[in-house]
């Protein structure tokens, strides 16, 4: 990875890269790692924070915890795209939106917590918003990359020996991926802030902070939660984006899949159910960037059949939701 960013610099970069590792990491650990001080870490940090919407945060996985996950496809009249984007992206179900094809289409992924979330949402409240003429939803079968692995660790950004110190370790799971009712109090802390302290995760629980320990690395060692990175990726000299929906035969699904998540412009792959058999999120310096993926790495993948590129406009939701300026 070439760094192209006169603010950041490859320091920058590989703290990102660190936080994609252990998201909760001191900044003693992460100077320590890095060769700096916690000083510097920390100062870096609040910088990214400010001016390259880096945030740290704990999320569900879906997958293992047997949630069903769906791809929305919504085109909208001009001019309510981005009202109703905006209105999706409040809902904690949702992220991942993106607006394309001239702003008339919307790309959300949902991830409903409850079984009436997805009827709500699908046979409710967007078939009866006028301004939407067409939903298409896919459900996700099957994650060939994304969640919990980073994308910026397939550059080679740190070394071997600075990925295993700091590599968390949480422990042999004590039981299945789950999350139970009382851990709701902790999680509505984490999906804020993924580096909040043990004194707020105590006052938000009313436990302990042995059994705040014990809870949450639990939760982390089962896969229940991990903890994600989220950054504006045009810092990094990566400023364009784009759904891909690509048709493959059937013999070919898991292959092409499997050989998708080692695609560096891939910081997301998924079989779905639908009329495209995988969907992705591809991430590329420019459109000269985006054709040379499309036409080399991905067109050259035996089994493809289709592949229907949606670049975004405009990325509204990543995993968190920043209210636009008015």
């Amino acid at each position: 990875m070439r760094r192209e960013s006169d603010t950041f610099d490859e320091l920058d970069l590989k703290l990102i890269c660190a936080l994609e590792i252990d998201g909760r990491a001191s900044f003693s650990r992460l100077g320590a790692a890095l060769g700096v001080s916690d000083q510097t870490v920390a100062r870096r940090y609040r910088r990214l924070c400010a001016e390259g919407g880096l945030r740290v945060v704990a999320v569900r996985d879906a997958e293992r915890l047997g949630q069903d996950q769906w791809m929305l496809r919504l085109r909208c009249v001009p001019d309510s795209a981005t009202v109703i984007a905006d209105a999706l992206a409040k809902r904690h179900d949702t992220n991942w939106i993106g607006l394309g094809s001239g702003g008339t289409e919307i790309v959300c992924m949902t991830r409903p917590r409850r079984p009436g979330d997805h009827d709500d949402l699908l046979l409710g409240r967007l078939p009866r918003t006028p301004s939407v003429v067409e939903i298409r939803a896919q459900q996700i079968l099957h994650r060939f990359y994304g969640g919990p692995s980073g994308w910026l660790r397939k550059f080679g950004v740190l070394d071997d020996d600075t990925t295993a110190a700091l590599l968390p370790r949480h422990g042999t799971p004590a039981g299945p991926a789950r999350i139970d009712p009382e851990d709701e109090p902790l999680l509505a802390v984490l999906e804020r802030d993924g580096r909040a302290g043990h004194p707020a995760l105590q006052r938000a629980t009313g436990r302990s902070e042995s059994s705040v320990k014990r809870r949450l690395g639990a939760l982390l060692a089962s896969g229940a939660v991990y903890i994600d990175v989220e950054y504006h990726s045009e810092i990094l000299g990566f400023p364009l984006t784009a759904a891909l929906w690509i048709t493959t035969t059937p013999a070919a699904l898991h292959t092409v899949g499997e050989a998708l998540a080692g695609h560096d412009e891939v910081a997301h792959a998924a079989a779905t159910a639908g009329p495209s058999q995988i969907v992705v999120t591809a991430v590329a310096r420019d459109t000269a960037g985006l054709y040379a993926y499309l036409s080399g790495p991905l067109g050259r993948l035996e089994g493809v059949q289709h592949v229907e590129a949606t670049p975004f406009l405009r990325r509204i939701k990543q995993l968190t939701y920043q209210r636009p300026a008015r």
